[in-house]
């Protein structure tokens, strides 16, 4: 009888240690599935495209300038697997482009950083590039210990497009090869452990027949009296493309309008934190807003308990909002401003 309890207890310790095994031997392997039709055979499982989930290779947040002057010289936006806009000061916008395992060769134009903007980047645990800083986001680069690189300081990661027809403030541009190069050299950490906040899912998400679901043919984002945001819907492609004041937002290299498959719209304060007129946003705490893919919206809400903690995004049924596998616009817009979210009838 004892020999049998030994053998038990033995075989259970087998077991545990076995199934413990079990998570980081699948991560080795490719996603398969066997599959009986006539005769068996082994085929791959579909993956995400947007991001490489195996990649350790770490994230480039690049600030960009969207200023009247400097928006029709864009260009680089398509490769990022997520942007931001956020205001900043006198009603303007600024944009944060997130790009992972891309070669892009032309990023920008370039521009001075904000320091709400450090609460999002440094979810993904990206390298921020910009050209100069408030003194706000100057503090907080350093009290936080972003590792940054600043067209101020770090010449070699750009260059002056003196070709193009508008202020030299508007001129300064990046590219992935430029900010590695950068980043080892200041001895920049190029790889995280860190994982991509968003969550994805491969197969197609829908939301039509939700019981909330909008339909969202048009959306229209006002910021201030100078900038609106709006996207119309391509049933066609099954993406939005983007408008900037009511015109088609291209790429000044590729010459195509941008295009997203998911929408994401926060709500949240905002006010003026000095005499210039710079903005503060409450991006802790908790707000309202959208997820809008393929058609549709659905309310949501949005938790961040601290600036440095990743924003938890739900449905008001307390579930987790998951992405459709492609690039996000995150649309961090100001409680106070209008956002309008139709149909459009196929006679309009």
């Amino acid at each position: 009888m004892k020999n049998k309890k030994v053998y038990l207890i033995y075989a259970i310790v087998l077991l545990v240690a076995f199934l413990v095994s079990i998570p980081s031997w699948m991560k080795l392997q490719e996603p398969t599935a066997t599959v009986y039709s006539g005769e068996k055979r082994t085929v791959k499982l579909p993956t995400l495209k947007i991001i490489d989930e195996k990649s350790e290779s770490r994230p480039i947040a690049v600030m960009i300038n969207n200023h009247n002057y400097a928006r029709t010289n864009h260009a680089g936006l398509q490769d990022a697997f997520v942007v931001y806009e956020m205001i900043v000061e006198g009603g303007i916008t600024r944009l944060m482009a997130i790009y992972k395992d891309q070669t892009t060769e032309r990023i920008g134009s370039v521009r001075s950083s904000r320091h709400n903007f450090l609460d999002y980047a440094s979810e993904y645990d990206a390298i921020y590039v910009h050209f100069g800083w408030s003194n706000l986001a100057k503090q907080d680069i350093s009290s936080f210990g972003i590792q940054n690189i600043n067209g101020l300081y770090d010449n070699s990661g750009f260059w002056r497009d003196r070709t193009l027809k508008v202020p030299v403030e508007h001129t300064a541009f990046t590219n992935i090869e430029r900010i590695l190069e950068v980043a080892e050299k200041k001895g920049y950490d190029v790889t995280t452990e860190k994982k991509v906040p968003l969550h994805y899912q491969v197969y197609p998400i829908s939301l039509e027949k939700k019981l909330d679901a909008i339909k969202a043919d048009k959306i229209v984002l006002r910021y201030s009296n100078y900038m609106t945001t709006s996207y119309m819907y391509d049933a066609e492609n099954q993406v939005y493309k983007r408008y900037a004041n009511g015109k088609e937002h291209v790429d000044a290299i590729t010459k195509e309008q941008y295009y997203f498959k998911n929408i994401i719209v926060m709500k949240v304060k905002n006010y003026s934190v000095d005499s210039y007129g710079r903005q503060n946003l409450d991006t802790t705490g908790s707000g309202e807003g959208y997820y809008i893919t393929n058609g549709y919206a659905r309310k949501i809400k949005w938790e961040k308990e601290t600036r440095t903690s990743d924003t938890i995004y739900t449905y008001e049924t307390g579930e987790e909002v998951v992405l459709n596998d492609g690039n996000t616009f995150i649309q961090v817009q100001p409680i106070t401003e209008e956002t309008v979210i139709e149909e459009v009838s196929s006679d309009s």
